[in-house]
């Protein structure tokens, strides 16, 4: 084109950072960049929001777009946000998305249903159910309550946080707007729950009215089944979700079938159905195979398990802390002591937990001698005191155990 001595213009310079959307594509989307600079398109707000779209598809680093949103600052549409919302949810930082939100409300621009089911998607992260009840006013005032997307994130979020009242309430409400995903949201809400009798009596009824089911809603059925241990029904469902629906069985499914398996004790079962499964196990697999292993007291396929773990990952402190505790159950002591050692020399502790808490409608995330938050020094000063009049009033610590 350029050949010809035709001038690419903004509709062409979109077309082009459309076709950058991976991270081996990014230094010829920045290329484009730097042509849309020199010929005076990056005021145009459409060629913007592209280059953000392309910095988000190809780039992993928060940096590289988050600059980019904030040099438009003044341009910015709804569009530009959305964009940068659903970047900050592909990367799972749920709490830049509430950052974010504060910034866009005192902006002109106003959310539509994809800014809405965004947030809602970072509330159901961090089961924030205090926002998702605000954002469901807010969608009512909006009029954007009635809108499918706006009703399954909200399903989804009310799920998530564990309302599974009023996630069956909204459900009720769409009536003949429901579709897949409205059900499936609820069906995994359920099951994630303990509610598994619930979860499949609403995947009945799902079939009944021929609603054509998809992965997501076969991960909440296993999951159902695996809490309230019908094995033999799990394995069925599993069967049928290939056989009858053509849905191939993705980690997750497998996952649950080992969980489910191994639940039950039929942990010979678990391991060979995860070595003929279509891909080699992940270590969430081999984690739940572990697990199941730690509850039954079974050493050796537990072991077979952690050692393909600590092959992935040598320095996984889960794989040696349930390792350990097997052997401690079986008696095993000279064993208990070897792998002690080995997780002492090779440098391994335990990773951290992370907890949140919302503070005057900001969500503030800790994890285990977190310094970084500003007011640091006077929150470990207030745990002290507590600390100190715990004591006082007569209570006595456990001595910590060697993984703690």
């Amino acid at each position: 084109m350029r050949g010809f001595r035709l001038h690419p213009d903004d509709i062409t310079t979109r077309a082009l950072l459309c076709a950058f959307t991976s991270s081996s594509s990014l230094h010829q989307g920045q290329l484009v960049h730097c042509y849309a600079l020199k010929m005076g398109l990056c005021r145009n707000i459409a060629v913007l929001n592209s280059l953000l779209a392309m910095y988000t598809k190809c780039s992993d680093l928060y940096t590289s777009f988050d600059l980019l949103f904030k040099d438009i600052n003044h341009n910015h549409d709804i569009v530009s946000w959305n964009t940068i919302l659903t970047a900050c949810l592909q990367r799972h930082q749920p709490e830049k998305v509430f950052q974010l939100l504060k910034e866009l409300q005192n902006s002109s621009n106003k959310p539509d249903q994809i800014t809405l089911n965004a947030i809602l998607c970072a509330c159901a992260d961090l089961a924030y159910l205090d926002m998702g009840n605000q954002i469901n006013a807010y969608a009512i005032k909006l009029g954007l309550n009635t809108d499918p997307m706006v009703c399954n994130g909200l399903i989804d979020a009310y799920a998530k946080c564990g309302s599974l009242d009023n996630a069956r309430k909204l459900f009720e409400l769409m009536g003949d707007n429901r579709d897949v995903f409205s059900w499936s949201s609820l069906i995994v809400g359920y099951a994630q729950y303990g509610f598994g009798r619930e979860s499949l009596e609403l995947f009945t009824l799902m079939q009944d009215l021929s609603i054509e089911p998809n992965h997501v809603t076969f991960v909440g059925v296993l999951t159902a089944c695996k809490h309230i241990g019908l094995v033999d029904e799990g394995l069925h469902y599993y069967k049928q979700m290939e056989a009858e629906y053509h849905i191939a069985p993705t980690r997750e499914h497998c996952s649950c079938i080992i969980d489910l398996l191994g639940r039950s004790g039929r942990l010979i079962e678990a391991e060979r159905f995860k070595d003929e499964m279509p891909f080699e196990a992940d270590i969430v697999m081999l984690k739940t195979l572990l697990a199941a292993c730690r509850v039954h007291n079974n050493v050796e396929i537990g072991k077979r398990a952690a050692e393909g773990i600590l092959k992935m990952d040598p320095f996984n402190s889960a794989a040696y802390v349930l390792m350990c505790s097997i052997y401690a159950s079986a008696g095993c002591w000279d064993e208990f002591a070897r792998l002690r050692k080995a997780m002492k020399s090779n440098g391994v502790i335990k990773s951290p937990g992370r907890s949140w808490i919302e503070v005057k409608g900001e969500v503030r995330v800790f994890i285990v001698e977190d310094t970084s938050h500003s007011e640091s020094d006077e929150i470990y000063m207030v745990l002290d005191v507590l600390q100190m009049e715990m004591l006082e009033a007569g209570y006595s610590p456990m001595p910590l155990s060697w993984h703690e």
